[in-house]
């Protein structure tokens, strides 16, 4: 016997249905969805591969939020190809809200791998680099449309105690640099290149992905000439982003993975902007 078919609208919402617990839900939704997109880059548009993460808070009264209108928004934003900037993810935030019943909170981030292209220091051969990428928007009652970056760059450090107790030598190790400020509403894609470029230049030394025998000189060089602690690094950079004039707030953190040690050497700093 064939069951008999019902139309979507006849179907019951159990979703939309009250709930007698009187517990507001501070963010329901759908977690580290991988999704395709475009990002807008400063030099060059970018596809790429995203983990989305996408929430609104779910009032007292309600028994939950309708999952598949998460996926319907974000597919609505980038299946027409749209190269995504800064500023479409807050498009992208608000209309999420609006989809889900006017939500007065509302989350959206997403993390990718941002690739830069860049010049060796001696030979100028090119090749890619990759840094790891967070944007996030925020809805809450004190702010509509947070918009927030996060951006961890690889970078070389040099201890400047190993260098002056030494002979010879200095032990020297890879180590991130991140960054995480929120910005204010009129700012560009450009921010992540330029917060990209701070970072390495307030480095022992930057990183690259292909060298050749004279760059490799250059760089262990470089390093030995620039030694820092990790709390020279962090404070170097943190007195460029506090300058930025779209920076509302920041932390500036740095982790040098010790070359010496089984542990890493870590600093942070915390504080307001300009913007």
């Amino acid at each position: 016997m064939t069951a008999p078919h019902s139309s979507p609208q006849s179907l019951p919402d159990t979703q939309a249905e009250q709930d007698k617990r009187n517990l507001m839900i501070d963010k329901a939704g759908i977690k580290d969805l991988r999704y395709p997109f475009i990002f807008a880059a400063q030099a060059a548009t970018q596809p790429t591969v995203g983990i989305w993460s996408m929430y609104v808070g779910v009032p007292a009264t309600e028994k939950g939020t309708h999952m598949s209108r998460f996926l319907e928004c974000l597919d609505a934003m980038v299946q027409n190809g749209q190269a995504l900037g800064l500023k479409d993810f807050v498009a992208l935030e608000a209309d999420m809200r609006q989809r889900l019943d006017t939500a007065i909170t509302g989350n959206i981030s997403v993390r990718f791998p941002l690739f830069v292209r860049k010049e060796a220091p001696v030979s100028k051969v090119t090749s890619f680099l990759d840094y790891d990428i967070t944007i996030s928007v925020t809805t809450r009652p004190e702010h509509t449309g947070l918009l927030s970056l996060n951006v961890r760059v690889p970078v070389k450090s040099l201890c400047p105690c190993s260098k002056n107790i030494s002979e010879y030598g200095a032990h020297n190790q890879r180590s991130n640099i991140i960054i995480d400020v929120d910005l204010t509403p009129d700012v560009e894609s450009v921010a992540i290149e330029r917060l990209i470029r701070l970072a390495e230049e307030e480095a022992t030394c930057e990183v690259y992905g292909l060298l050749k025998r004279a760059d490799e000189k250059w760089v262990t060089e470089r390093a030995y000439e620039n030694p820092k602690f990790v709390e020279d690094t962090v404070r170097d950079v943190a007195l460029r982003v506090q300058a930025l004039p779209y920076v509302k707030r920041f932390r500036v953190a740095a982790e040098n993975f010790e070359s010496i040690h089984n542990h890493s050497a870590y600093a942070e700093i915390e504080g307001t902007g300009r913007g």
